[in-house]
């Protein structure tokens, strides 16, 4: 049997670790070093050749140097003879520019895939893609895997007597609809208006959230605003509890202050980005076995996609 190894990018060496320990693999050694002028240099120290090569590296903050690493990575592992090389990438820098939105702007969530694809990496897996079209950019084999598989169970523990989900803007409808209809509640809409980049003002709520524990469910939290006015505005509507569901807690600025200081009961997110900091009211759960088993899965040639059926 040709045999499969694993490789780590920095960006978060924790959750590679995660996953090593589930499929009983170690790490395989890669030597990642900067230069004094920034330059990423990298020695692949173990034979790959023949082998099918994982590379586990989310781009996120710095997500310029985590995505060079990856390629660089990549171009390394696919000049020592690896036989394929998938990225599992937790979290997928870019995401949030995947169209056109105004005249004379970039499509830089399609870029970053030409990259990927370029640097010579032949299939991706990734979690809660911001825009699931993101997926048709590739020419390559893409699983999009859902966050809602960890949020579900833990929500069904909480053992809520009078939950409700809530989409914290009219974009996440679908994804909150899919997580109320496994969880068998109905959904509430928070209605926002977003003056500028980064900065929004919660209008209005769509639904009856009075005496309601309010389950918010997104993919990115990045400055929090949204979040927590949402959560202030649902308090004020006569919520009983919010509770925040985030995959990716990107958490910039002035996020965690705002948090801490916010109407939100808890925010659950996952490891696919390093924490900053800890905080009481921040919950984290892993998403590292589901990733292991979508290795072993992919190395064995079996379905991906029958992890959530």
């Amino acid at each position: 049997m040709r045999g499969y190894k694993i490789f780590s990018g920095s960006a978060n060496i924790n959750f590679a670790k995660e996953i090593s320990k589930y499929l009983s693999l170690p790490l395989s050694d890669a030597g990642i070093k900067r230069f004094s002028d920034g330059e990423i240099s990298v020695q692949i120290d173990e034979s790959v050749r023949g082998k099918d090569v994982f590379i586990i590296q989310s781009t996120c903050v710095p997500t310029n140097d985590n995505l060079m690493e990856l390629l660089i990575l990549t171009d390394a592992l696919r000049r020592s003879s690896a036989n394929s090389i998938t990225a599992i990438v937790p979290y997928f820098g870019y995401a949030r520019q995947d169209r056109k939105a105004n005249p004379r702007v970039p499509i830089t969530a399609k870029l970053v895939a030409n990259l990927i694809q370029t640097s010579g990496i032949d299939r991706v897996a990734t979690i809660d893609l911001h825009a699931g079209q993101i997926q048709g950019f590739f020419d390559i084999p893409v699983d999009n895997l859902y966050g809602s598989i960890v949020f579900n169970d833990y929500i069904k523990n909480k053992h809520f007597k009078n939950a409700i989900i809530a989409s914290p803007d009219i974009g996440g409808i679908a994804r909150a609809r899919s997580v109320a209809k496994h969880l068998g509640l109905d959904i509430v809409i928070v209605d926002k208006r977003r003056e500028r980049a980064n900065e929004s003002e919660v209008m209005n709520i769509i639904g009856d959230v009075k005496d309601k524990e309010v389950i918010l469910v997104d993919d990115i939290i990045d400055t929090a605003g949204t979040i927590v006015k949402a959560a202030e505005v649902l308090k004020d509507r006569g919520a009983r509890s919010v509770m925040a569901c985030c995959t990716h807690p990107v958490l910039s600025g002035a996020a965690y202050e705002r948090i801490q200081n916010s109407a939100l009961d808890e925010l659950v997110v996952t490891d696919t980005i390093p924490l900053k900091k800890e905080l009481p009211n921040i919950k984290v759960l892993s998403v590292a076995p589901i990733f292991a088993e979508v290795i072993r899965r992919v190395y064995h040639n079996e379905s991906v996609n029958s992890l959530f059926i």
